[in-house]
């Protein structure tokens, strides 16, 4: 089997197993996800936020909260879990096609060399 298609069969299980982040935390009643916690939330787990926190953490917004598609949130946890492993397919996509332009665009400078 080629080193490639390797790859993409385990970007294609990591994909598919995104939602174990939903479902873990509800198990065990951790709340969210590690390490997707607002400021908000980070105070009630440990008392304070961090100053980095408060200074940048509404620098960022996602293109889609929560990791969902408006209207979906009120669908149910199956639907949750489908926008997860959308999320995740169109990640990908984007940082592949993305690689694959900059590779592009950085061999054509060195052909002209």
């Amino acid at each position: 089997m080629k080193t490639t298609t390797k790859l993409w069969i385990g970007l294609g299980v990591l994909a598919i197993l995104t939602p174990i982040g939903l479902y873990l935390p509800k198990k065990f009643k951790a709340g969210s996800a590690w390490g997707e916690w607002g400021a908000e939330e980070m105070h009630g787990l440990v008392g304070y936020v961090p100053h980095g926190l408060r200074k940048l953490g509404s620098l960022w917004n996602a293109p889609f909260r929560d990791y969902s598609f408006k209207g979906w949130e009120n669908l149910g946890l199956g639907h949750l879990s489908l926008a997860y492993v959308v999320s995740a397919v169109l990640g990908i996509a984007l940082c592949v096609g993305l690689a694959l332009l900059l590779g592009r665009l950085l061999s054509k400078k060195e052909s002209r060399r």
